[in-house]
């Protein structure tokens, strides 16, 4: 691993110091580096790599295409950056990387053009190029299409026309070194550790860890720990990669009403044990022979990999932007090495917390005693909460809500929430008294809001304040679009911008899009100014699937735009949950 670690040092060594060294400016043809493909049927898109130390400007870029018959419509260009220049004054520019979306009229499916582009930059160091022409050959097809570089060199497949934030993502795993890009994927496993998803595995993990023994060693535990989380992180990387490769719909896979609901059950199970009423445990022959061979091989790391294994499945990997952008490129590069080591490092990077757990967990958790008995409570109702949490998605609210409502209103009274403190009590048990209080309050105050009518567990009250409120705009209503063909035809007749929004009942994120964005007063009342589709993929059958293999999605929430002639508006693609805040302009650019 050393070895290969200063090999790929020297390699960038190599390929940096000349760059470095250089003062000569580049042909324009590096600097400027140019590809085109064709988006679908009826749009190509021009790329431009641009040099780090070069730019562009953006008023000097057009466009021709041959034969003749075929007319290009008016290109979508991104707001490039503000620059004074010497030369034309304050103008806008480019950096590293430009893509314009080009409407194509009067062509056919399949046809193959010829694209002319003219554009102009300038070298940082003072060198700025004339107009310089590069071409093109690009075939069209209905939705993807191979493209063409200049000179009959083959560009890279583009990750993604579109802006969201999965699409970036996918860029920095298509942009960046190799080991760039492990250190951006452990950075969000990091930042993912912090979410539910990880919350089941720490009970898990500790038990694990306290029931090897009292006198097991920091070092011990830190083994068996990266026992676990190499055994998750596998899985992690095995999953992705055959799901980028299946162009399975994962999230579907692993959050339907049957999987949540089972994986749901086994927390219960769990945490049942937890509150002592039963033992889970293996049959006695079987656990002789496990306690032999873990005295002989001082634990068995196979079996707590296994056990990490299983962990993720039954966790099942977040479907957020990290995964969904790796899983995005390994699907359209095929570059399952990448892809299948991303997925490892985010993996990881989850479950770095998870080895400071397994560490400690000796150390900080009592042996015997009371004190035992309070700790496996409190991972018991943990379980309980991600139990619910689970089929949050797929129960009735009001379920929801009484849920969370008795986990906050039983453990409080089992802290003594109502029970007198006697004079002479200790510090420690104010305290937990103080915190059971705060759940009582906090449950009462859910169950206030259910018989209210209120559905939200984080906003239980607001129905206290709703009848007062001003008046809004009208709930944005969708029409269902079931199948590629419907949606062909309602964008055919639309007259106007339209919005699609990709919906599934399992999907959390939707669920706070509707609860919390759609919902929004000025939000609203830009949504219905336009023509509002709505795809439910929940059933995820062919169709479904066809119509997320339109775009490129792996799964919902996600919202695709067009303007009022039907053709998509890639750098408007909205992927994962936005708030108000920030998906209003987005809503303003559409209907400009």
């Amino acid at each position: 691993m050393l070895k290969r670690l200063l090999t790929a040092l020297l390699l960038w060594t190599a390929a940096a110091v000349p760059a470095l060294a250089a003062e000569e400016p580049l042909e324009p043809e590096q600097a400027f580096k140019f590809s085109a493909r064709a988006v679908d049927s009826k749009t190509i898109e021009a790329r431009w790599q641009i040099n780090g130390a070069y730019y562009m400007y953006r008023d000097k870029f057009r466009f021709t295409v041959e034969p003749a018959t075929v007319k290009l419509g008016t290109p979508a260009f991104p707001k490039g950056e503000v620059h004074d220049d010497e030369n034309f004054g304050r103008v806008e520019t480019y950096r590293k990387e430009v893509k314009f979306l080009l409407p194509v009229e009067g062509a056919e499916p399949g046809q193959v053009l010829t694209l002319k582009v003219s554009s102009q930059g300038c070298w940082d160091k003072g060198v700025c190029y004339p107009p310089t022409p590069q071409q093109a050959k690009v075939t069209l097809a209905a939705a993807s299409a191979a493209s063409a570089a200049p000179e009959a060199a083959v560009a890279p497949a583009p990750t993604s026309s579109g802006g969201d934030e999965t699409s970036k993502i996918a860029g920095i795993l298509k942009g960046a070194s190799f080991w760039v890009a492990l250190a951006t994927f452990f950075g969000f496993g990091l930042l993912l550790s912090f979410t539910p998803c990880v919350l089941p595995m720490v009970p898990i993990l500790s038990g694990i860890i306290v029931n090897h023994g009292h006198a097991v060693t920091h070092a011990r535990a830190f083994t068996l720990s990266l026992a676990y989380v190499m055994g998750m992180a596998l899985t992690y990387a095995a999953v992705g990669v055959a799901a980028g490769f299946s162009g399975t719909l994962l999230s579907a896979a692993l959050q339907n009403a049957w999987v949540l609901g089972g994986f749901a059950l086994v927390f219960v199970a769990l945490a049942l044990s937890m509150f002592g009423f039963y033992e889970l445990q293996l049959p006695s022959a079987i656990q002789s022979r496990l306690s032999e061979t873990a005295n002989k091989q001082g634990g068995s790391l196979g079996a707590i990999a296994l056990m990490g294994a299983l962990s993720a499945l039954i966790v099942g990997p977040c479907v957020a932007a990290p995964l969904a952008g790796a899983l995005l490129y390994i699907a359209q590069t095929k570059d399952a090495w990448l892809g299948g080591w991303a997925l490892f490092a985010l993996a990881l990077g989850m479950g770095a917390p998870l080895l400071a757990v397994g560490v400690f967990s000796r150390s900080f958790l009592p042996k015997t005693g009371p004190w035992m008995n309070a700790v496996n409570r409190f991972f018991g109702v943990l379980l309980l909460a991600t139990a619910l949490w689970l089929v949050s998605p797929v129960i009735p609210a009001w379920v929801n809500m009484l849920g969370w409502a008795a986990l906050m209103i039983v453990p409080a009274i089992y802290m003594h929430a109502l029970d007198p403190l006697p004079a002479t009590a200790s510090g420690w048990q104010r305290l937990w008294k103080g915190v059971g209080v705060a759940l009582l309050i906090a449950g009462g105050a859910v169950l206030v809001g259910l018989l209210g009518g209120a559905r939200d567990p984080l906003q239980p009250l607001s129905v206290l304040h709703s009848a007062g409120a001003a008046a809004v705009s009208p709930a944005p209503t969708f029409q269902r679009v079931k199948s590629v063909a419907e949606l062909d035809e309602r964008l055919k007749s639309a007259g106007r911008p339209v919005m699609l929004d990709f919906y599934a009942d399992w999907c959390v994120s939707c669920k706070e899009m509707e609860k919390f964005t759609f919902a929004d007063a000025k939000v609203a009342a830009q949504m219905n100014r336009m023509l509002l589709l709505q795809a439910d993929v929940t059933a995820n059958n062919e169709d479904d699937k066809a119509l997320l293999k339109r775009f490129g999605l792996f799964g919902p929430p996600g919202i695709i735009f067009f303007d009022a002639k039907g053709a998509e508006r890639p750098e408007l693609r909205v992927v994962g949950y936005q708030p108000p805040e920030t998906f209003l302009p987005t809503i303003e650019r559409a209907l400009r």
